[in-house]
């Protein structure tokens, strides 16, 4: 898959298969929409085309907004459009001056001029273009004057999974690993780069590897203990996470640090992808470190066994 850091550097194609949107999580209804344009694609002798926005419109139309967290990095979402076979993904930088293109000016000077592009696939209600002004029906009555066709996905085939990155959000802020996995068609993820720590785990028999995520919007899954697999040089590990403010040491700092099973190596600075799998417990209040060292004893248990069932 090629990567465009914008438009200018695109070379218009042939026969080029577009679709556009952000695609938070890229989830089993966005995969609906990405079948169909590779099904296109292949009976046409086609290319696929990705056009996707960051940083998230509703970051830069409503900055003083800090309710929305993204479920993809842009990185991570390119590497799950990598894995749905796409051929070209374009990223546009959003910004106010972009949120100002007209759709018609975005039909003309992107889809077409640009891109040549031969069919169009949305989601249903999509829109796009200042003020979201453009449409499915817009695009309809545009496609013969610019030689394009536009395809909508059903509601139907979207409505009946039940799925939306809004629902994602909700199940992951509460811990319900299982409903957000089921609708992602994949482990929710988390990348971050290992920072130093006060090394209280190494001390207790259970050393950590302390995350720091460098995307502030990105959404982190409600506090507590969770079973988890961790990707380090393509290489997975078992482990146990802990995210949250530590109050059995009246910790005030939110930490995210996680226990990596059968793994020693000094990864200081490096990144890691943690997998989530299940919540063992919610985050809580011990009466001292010899009562917590005895729960994340339980915890640890907790973890071989959710992570030895889905090996079965």
């Amino acid at each position: 898959m090629k990567i465009y850091h914008g438009i200018e550097d695109f070379a218009r194609l042939d026969f080029a298969v577009v679709t556009s949107g952000t695609f938070d999580g890229v989830h089993v209804g966005h995969q609906k929409i990405f079948d169909r344009v590779r099904e296109i694609a292949a009976r046409n002798n086609g290319e696929t085309v990705v056009i996707t926005f960051w940083p998230h419109p509703r970051l830069v139309l409503h900055p003083e907004d800090n309710s929305l967290k993204v479920l993809n990095t842009f990185e991570e979402k390119a590497e799950l459009l990598r894995e749905q076979g796409i051929h070209h993904l374009i990223r546009i930088p959003f910004t106010k001056e972009f949120s100002q293109l007209s759709s018609e000016q975005f039909i003309k000077n992107i889809l077409v001029d640009t891109i040549g592009t031969k069919k169009l696939v949305i989601g249903y209600d999509h829109h796009f273009g200042k003020n979201r002004e453009g449409s499915f029906e817009q695009l309809k009555l545009n496609g013969p004057k610019y030689g394009f066709e536009v395809e909508e996905i059903p509601r139907q085939d979207v409505d009946h999974v039940g799925v939306s990155s809004t629902k994602i959000r909700k199940a992951l802020e509460e811990g319900d690993i299982e409903t957000a996995t089921h609708f992602l068609g994949k482990p929710y993820a988390l990348t971050g780069r290992v920072v130093a720590g006060d090394k209280l785990g190494r001390m207790m028999g259970y050393p950590t590897a302390n995350l720091e995520i460098e995307v502030k919007h990105k959404l982190i899954p409600m506090d507590g203990i969770y079973a988890v697999t961790v990707v380090h040089e393509h290489k997975e590990y078992g482990g146990m996470l802990y995210i949250g403010n530590r109050p059995t040491i009246n910790g005030t700092k939110q930490n995210i640090e996680v226990n990596i099973f059968d793994f020693s190596r000094d990864i200081y600075g490096e990144s890691l992808t943690v997998k989530f799998y299940k919540l063992i417990r919610g985050d809580k209040k011990l009466s001292d470190l010899e009562a917590l060292r005895e729960q994340i004893t339980l915890d640890k248990i907790a973890a071989h066994s959710i992570l030895e069932k889905l090996k079965k």
